[in-house]
């Protein structure tokens, strides 16, 4: 005759499944804010180490050809480092660790530097803004900016494209 009525279990776990339920739509906006964030601090990462390139080769610290932009040719070459004219040992200077992961890429099994949209110094903005197809071009000689290729829009109602 101790213990709970089977009326009392039912409303107890009637209302954990409806806090539960009330709790779900604030972690799933907690977990893509967090998401967000990291593809800020990405984004940021690999802009300031393609700047850093732009002003090493402004500095006449490493080669390159004066028809060229200056920008790096790759995202690789950000990792793997260049030679450093200025410095008489001849030590490489590197600009990124590891190139950071789109956060919101799709397919897990595709390389980081992959997971970005490149744009080449020749190309246009406005035609880039129009079309995301134009933003990575095959015959890019160069990375001057790099996206996310998601088209979900974001918490700001922007798509992670366009940031």
């Amino acid at each position: 005759m101790r213990g709970f009525t089977l009326i009392e279990l039912l409303v107890t776990l009637f209302i954990i499944a409806l806090l539960s339920t009330a709790a779900a739509p604030m972690m799933q906006l907690t977990a893509k804010r967090a998401k967000e964030q990291e593809l800020r601090r990405a984004l940021w990462e690999i802009r300031d180490a393609i700047d850093a390139y732009k002003q090493a080769v402004d500095d006449g610290m490493i080669l390159h050809s004066p028809d060229k932009s200056g920008y790096p040719p790759t995202l690789q070459i950000l990792v793997r480092g260049v030679n450093n004219l200025k410095d008489p040992a001849g030590r490489r200077i590197y600009f990124l660790r590891r190139i950071p992961r789109d956060p919101f890429a799709a397919d897990a099994a595709i390389p980081n530097e992959q997971t970005w949209q490149q744009r080449s110094y020749a190309s246009s903005f406005e035609t880039d803004s129009q079309a995301t197809s134009n933003f990575s071009d095959i015959n890019r000689e160069d990375v001057y900016d790099v996206r996310s290729r998601s088209q979900v829009i974001g918490l700001n109602g922007r798509p992670y494209s366009e940031w």
